[in-house]
This record gives structure tokens, sequence and C-alpha cells, in this order.
């Protein structure tokens, strides 16, 4: 309880009441350090869903423009909440507005002395269409050559999860993704895959079904070197 009003009282004096109340409580510096900066994304949390909340009337409202101006009768009971899930839906989608990825990957990178390729492959990814608005989705492939630092495995995952919920397109997608990594890591080399399925050509226009786009990024050294480059696709091709 004590804390929980020193967290209240954060804001008013720097961090200095929850500095204060950790040191009284034998925590170390490093933890107290660790604190604030917690306290700090809470807040940050709680200020974008605020911003969230706001926007949600307007967003709702759009929604329910569309619906009448397809022909169909908003008050009826199936549709009477649609505008508002449509609304918190495509804000989900479209979190990754929100999120620092340089800021996550910065925060789980270290030093180790290894210098061969480094491959996540298989990573599930979703994202929305610039064009029409509808999804596409499928695996993410990433492979980079170390220069004296690495990042978390997970952290690479979020890091797809955090770049893929924009609206965006495969392509551009592919090159946010390399670029994140090779700015946070400044490795040898980064390269990122991309397989994919697009709504808007399976359920509109062309209707291929079982049609998949391919796109691919390469930075450094798996640009410059076919080997190096032929090593990471051979070992991300799907069995």
């Amino acid at each position: 309880m004590e804390y929980q009003k020193a967290t209240e009282l954060n804001s008013l004096c720097n961090g200095k009441v929850v500095t204060e109340y950790l040191c009284r409580n034998g925590f170390s510096e490093l933890s107290v350090e660790s604190k604030k900066v917690a306290v700090q994304q809470k807040n940050e949390t709680s200020r974008k869903e605020a911003e969230d909340e706001s926007r949600l009337p307007a967003i709702e409202a759009a929604y329910t423009t569309i619906l009448r101006g397809l022909g169909e009768n908003t008050d009826r009971q199936g549709l009477l909440k649609t505008p508002l899930r449509a609304a918190k839906a495509m804000q989900f989608l479209t979190k990754g507005y929100h999120e620092t990825i340089y800021d996550i990957l910065n925060d789980a990178i270290f030093d180790e002395d290894h210098e061969e390729m480094v491959i996540v492959k298989d990573i599930d990814m979703f994202s929305l269409c610039e064009h029409h608005l509808v999804p596409f989705f499928g695996k993410v492939h990433i492979g980079y050559l170390p220069s004296k630092k690495v990042v978390g495995l997970i952290v690479k995952i979020i890091t797809i999860f955090c770049i893929s919920f924009l609206i965006s397109v495969q392509e551009r997608l592919t090159k946010q993704i390399a670029m994140a990594i090779s700015e946070a890591l400044q490795p040898v080399g980064v390269a990122v895959v991309i397989e994919a399925a697009h709504m808007c050509m399976v359920m509109r226009g062309v209707q291929k079904m079982n049609s998949r786009t391919v796109t691919s990024a390469m930075l450094g050294m798996f640009r410059e070197d076919p080997k190096t480059r032929e090593e990471f696709l051979a070992l991300t091709k799907s069995a």
C-alpha cells in the first residue's frame, strides 16, 4: 500500500518518491533504477491507452457510416455493437504505431564472442495491406552475422510482432525489419525473408487461393557475398 501511494505521487516529484521508498526498504541502486523504468513504462502505457480510448468514438462513427453506405441497417440486433467492436479491432491491429522497436531491441542486446550466422525462422506474422486494408499473413525468417553483439531470440519475435502491426506493404515491412535489427546490432550483415498470403489476392481480384508472395531484404555481407546469401536461403528453405 505504501509503495502504491509513493507511485501515485511519483509523477509530481520526478521519480524521487518511489526512489526514496525503495532505498528505505533495502533495494540497491540498480533495483531502484529498474523500478523507476518500470513506473515510467506503466505511465506511458496508461497514457497510450487513454489516447486510444479517446479516439474510439470517431473510428466507431466511421464504421457506422461505412456499414450504412453499404446498405446495412446498423440498428438491427446483429450490428448494434459491430462499429465499436470493429474500431477496437482496428486499434489492436495497428498498435505497432505505439511501439518503439529500437528501444525493445536495445534493451536485450548482449556482448557475445560469436561470429557465425544466427537464424530464427518460421516466425508467424500478420499485417494489414495498405491498399485494401485486408490482412496478409505468413512466416518471417531472419538471419544476421553478429559483430560481437547478439539479441535475445524472443526479442526478435517481439520486433516482428510490433512492426507488422502497422498498415503496410510486404516489401516495406521486410526492409523495416532488416533495418531495425541492423541499426540496433550493427552486425556484419542482416537477411530477412517474408513468405505471405494476401487476402486481397485470395478473396478478390485474381482470387488465387494458394498463391504466396516472397520478399527479401539483404544488408551487408548477405548482399555482398553470394555464398553467405545462399547459405541463409538454404537453411531457411521450407522442408
